[in-house]
């Protein structure tokens, strides 16, 4: 019950402070400045950071709407509680008899139709965005399996890059060995074993600056600025390959190449998830991008094409070093 409070007073909190932000014309750059950029955060509502064009138009698009829903839930609440007070019976006893008034029958067509219209234009827009590819500057395949993901970059050799989640006993194991491992854990199973790993896993992805869920063992790398295309597929069932701070998900299906774009502006790490339900490790499937300078891009391919992880991973961490400082890491909770 008690957490049950929380979210619904969180939900409140969260859509009061949204009604008052667009009153008060804030409400787009009060949500980009309070969203995670590249990954959520605990308690987030909302859309993350866009560090693309793509998802700066869909923030934006996003932004009107809830303004143009929220003043017309407020004006219909306020005409109706007007109605109500003023024309109740006991404040008007004798009530007005005509049933027509042209002028607010056009006003109540026209009005919504011009609502619609707008909507209609900035979403046709965004679409197009979406949709007109421009020239690439790379070219990514993304191939989902049950339950990994695997980059190859045909521009460079065609070279794979295979990420599997990194998960508490990963972690765990890394720190302790696995005899230590094996000693502390071995008799436990089930829940008690996840709370146990959990709880002290947890405190480990801050400290190698991971993201619990979300961080992989080799992660993938696109330079800043460049036009990115990906062609998505599938070696087994339905998948999706989403980025949220890149405005980019779409669906991997087996026997079909999609494609997505994006043009990452900022240097940092990001971090999506297959957003399809795809069998009972789809919560494991996560997405690491780095996206980094030109020259750090060229070291990390010609690494990644030795198959020396280690060292492309290295190079990867001093790249989006800076930008790493300022994220907190993601530990979740099994609550």
């Amino acid at each position: 019950m008690t957490g049950a409070v929380r979210m619904i007073n969180r939900i409140w909190n969260t859509f009061f402070f949204a009604a008052i932000s667009v009153l008060t014309g804030v409400g787009a750059a009060s949500a980009q400045s309070s969203s995670g950029v590249g990954q959520p955060y605990n308690g987030q509502l909302g859309l993350q950071g866009a560090v693309t064009p793509v998802m700066q138009e869909i923030t934006a698009f996003h932004s009107m709407v809830n303004i143009i829903i929220i003043a017309i839930a407020v004006f219909v609440t306020v005409l109706l509680l007007y109605v109500i007070f003023r024309f109740n019976a006991k404040a008007n006893p004798t009530p007005s008899r005509f049933s027509h008034n042209t002028t607010i029958e056009v006003v109540w067509t026209v009005v919504p139709i011009l609502i619609l219209v707008v909507i209609g234009v900035s979403s046709f827009k965004l679409l197009f965005l979406q949709y007109e590819y421009p020239k690439p500057d790379l070219t990514i395949k993304a191939i989902a399996n049950t339950w990994y993901w695997e980059h190859k970059y045909p521009d460079h050799g065609n070279f794979t890059v295979s990420s599997n989640m990194i998960r508490d006993e990963d972690m765990l194991r890394a720190k302790m060995g696995d005899d230590k491992f094996d000693k502390k854990y071995g008799d436990l199973e089930g829940l008690a074993l996840l709370k146990a790993t959990f709880t002290d896993a947890r405190p480990l992805y801050a400290a190698k600056g991971l993201v619990r869920q979300l961080s992989v063992d080799n992660d993938i790398a696109v330079p800043v600025n460049a036009v990115v295309h990906v062609l998505v597929g599938s070696n087994d069932v339905i998948h999706a390959w989403t980025i949220p701070s890149f405005g980019s998900k779409v669906q991997a299906v087996p026997g079909r190449t999609t494609a997505t774009w994006f043009k990452a502006t900022k240097i940092g790490v990001y971090y999506g998830q297959c957003s399809v339900l795809c069998g009972k490790d789809h919560s494991a499937m996560p997405i690491t991008v780095r996206v980094v300078s030109q020259a750090d891009f060229d070291r990390w391919v010609v690494a990644a094409k030795a198959e020396k992880w280690d060292e492309a991973r290295k190079i990867l961490l001093a790249a989006t070093a800076a930008a790493g400082k300022k994220k907190v890491a993601l530990a979740g909770s099994l609550n």
